[in-house]
């Protein structure tokens, strides 16, 4: 198994769940790449459980079915190509799917009418606005909402699977076919771990229950940083998130080997109380930024508290040395 565990800062969570045991967030799970396979219950542990931002979400906040990567599809297209059975039938002038065949993994539904398919975001807008996704600004927004680079963001489903998911959680809703609950808890905390969001403390603890006991040994890939930039961890609200995006975006491969760490004491460091509130772990921008999180300071960095560098030159909210 290819990961690595360094030490973090130490953030104890309770989980108000019956048979949920409280949480050593000291643990920061390294993943390397998408090559790499991790147990799905530790990359679990590594996420924040904490309360949901439950204003301000509008559809229309997150932009979809866009050709983000501009290879002349939109998202929704790419999705119903790379998830039908066989070899779609595409008009190549519109990139278009005019004829295909799918199998809905949520209720094992076959269809040839791609009427009858939704392009289901497995961690739903709304679940990610109230989970974090309220402090990115239009252009992560866009990058999530219309990301093919993971499949795990994006699915191919029965449109009656989608409607009847609409916006929850695992803690309300799984699908029907319990023969996928296993893969799609890992998908589920994949797409939250790859975007650095939160989780509530009866999501956390619905997927803890099912990955230690019928999903026991759950396995996934790892994942490559984020479309769209490093992940915003401002704590403006949304309504002020639309600023010009950010210029700083994930380093080239040959950067995991770097071996510069950010000198943090050279900065001038404001009062903690001015400090932004920020997530431990999530992506940040600007490197030597500084920022606050349950009365502790934390550093933008490009390294981990011990001085390894994250994969991609990658830049995470760590505590201060």
């Amino acid at each position: 198994m290819k990961f690595r565990v360094v030490a973090g800062a130490a953030l104890a969570v309770s989980v108000g769940v019956t048979g949920v045991a409280a949480v050593d967030r000291g643990v920061d799970l390294r993943v390397e790449g998408a090559d790499d396979i991790v147990l799905a219950l530790e990359v679990l542990k590594t996420i924040p459980v904490e309360k949901e931002y439950s204003r301000g979400y509008k559809r229309n906040l997150f932009p979809h079915w866009r050709d983000v990567d501009g290879d002349g599809c939109d998202a929704r297209e790419q999705v119903l190509k790379r998830d039908a059975l066989g070899l779609p039938q595409v008009d190549p002038f519109r990139c278009f799917v005019v004829e295909a065949d799918w199998l809905s993994p949520y209720d094992g539904r076959k269809s040839s009418d791609r009427t009858l398919m939704d392009i289901d975001h497995t961690v739903a807008l709304k679940e990610a606005w109230d989970s974090g996704a309220w402090q990115w600004n239009l252009e992560q927004r866009t990058a999530y909402a219309n990301d093919t680079s993971d499949p795990r963001t994006l699915v191919a489903v029965s449109a009656s699977s989608n409607r009847s998911k609409g916006d929850r959680d695992p803690s309300n809703w799984m699908p029907q076919l319990r023969g996928f609950w296993c893969t799609y808890s890992a998908n589920w905390i994949a797409v939250k771990a790859r975007w650095g969001l939160s989780m509530d403390q009866s999501e956390w603890g619905r997927l803890n229950n099912v990955l230690s006991g019928t999903c026991a040994g759950t396995t996934m890939r790892g994942w490559n940083p984020p479309p769209g930039g490093t992940v915003s961890t401002s704590t403006t609200p949304a309504t002020t998130a639309t600023r010009a995006p950010t210029t700083t975006a994930r380093g080239s491969g040959s950067s995991a080997s770097s071996t510069t760490q950010t000198n943090s004491s050279s900065t001038t460091q404001p009062t903690t109380g001015s400090l932004p509130t920020v997530r431990p772990g999530a992506f940040c921008a600007p490197e030597g930024a500084v920022g606050t999180y349950r009365g502790r300071t934390y550093v933008c960095s490009t390294t981990s508290a011990t001085g390894t560098p994250y994969v991609n030159g990658a830049k995470r909210w760590r505590q201060q040395n």
